[in-house]
Order: structure tokens, then sequence, then C-alpha cells
């Protein structure tokens, strides 16, 4: 039988455009905030990730399934309930940022924040720096 193939995928949409197309107003300036931030921390220019997901940089991943692909090493994706930074390896070692973080939410390798106003921008920073140099040890 073969193996799914992984819905989200790097495609040739323009960043910009995208993030241009955000209606709030409020979350498109948090959006283009975000992608200032990750490029600065990456060095990386964005690229779609599926119809949603800015990403920054890439990794090629194998599970112990046996599934494997390629993935952005950070991203996030301004969704209409809140914006979603993607932290791949998970929280578990932030926890002391994410005290001094401000107002947010975490599930899996997601990071849910309502708006940037609600949180410490050097926090995020950090947290962003941290994971992408995580990403870089781990992924060369």
């Amino acid at each position: 039988m073969p193996k799914a193939e992984n819905k989200t995928q790097k495609t040739q949409a323009s960043v910009k455009a995208f993030i241009d197309a955000v209606e709030n107003e409020a979350r498109r300036a948090d959006a283009k905030a975000i992608d200032k931030m990750l490029r600065e921390i990456s060095g990386e220019k964005p690229a779609m990730w599926g119809p949603s997901i800015v990403g920054y940089g890439s990794f090629h991943y194998k599970h112990q399934n046996g599934r494997e692909g390629d993935m952005c090493r950070i991203g996030f994706s301004p969704r209409k309930a809140n914006m979603v930074v993607y932290i791949v390896q998970g929280f578990k070692e932030y926890a002391p940022l994410l005290k001094k973080l401000g107002k947010h939410k975490t599930g899996g390798s997601c990071l849910y924040v309502n708006k940037l106003a609600d949180v410490d921008a050097a926090v995020l920073r950090e947290i962003a720096t941290r994971a992408w140099i995580w990403m870089a040890r781990k992924y060369g």
C-alpha cells in the first residue's frame, strides 16, 4: 500500500500576497512583524507550506513508523482565531520563558497568541531564536 503524501508541502505561492490577504488589519500587521522577526532570526527567505503556513528553512524528518517528509524549521500562520507560531521541538525546555511570555496557549508544536500586544516581543524572539538554533543542531 503506498504511503500517504504529506498534506503540508512547500509551494510556490507568494508569501507577500498571502500576508497581504489577511483580512483582519491587526492580524495582518502582526503577521508582518512575525515575518520580519523570523527572517532576521533564520536568515532565510520564507516560503508557503500548504495554503496557510509561512515557513523558514526546511528539514527532512523520518518517524519510527516509517513516515517521512519535509517541513519548515520554524513558521507561523495568521489564523482567524489566533496567530500560531510553529516550534517543531515543542515547549518542554521553554517553560521558564513561557512564564514570562504573556497571554498564550501551547499545544504540540503550536504556540497560540491572540495578538502580539499580549506577549513580550523580546521573549517571543528568544523562544524563536532558541528553536532555530535547536533545529540547526539537530538537522544540520
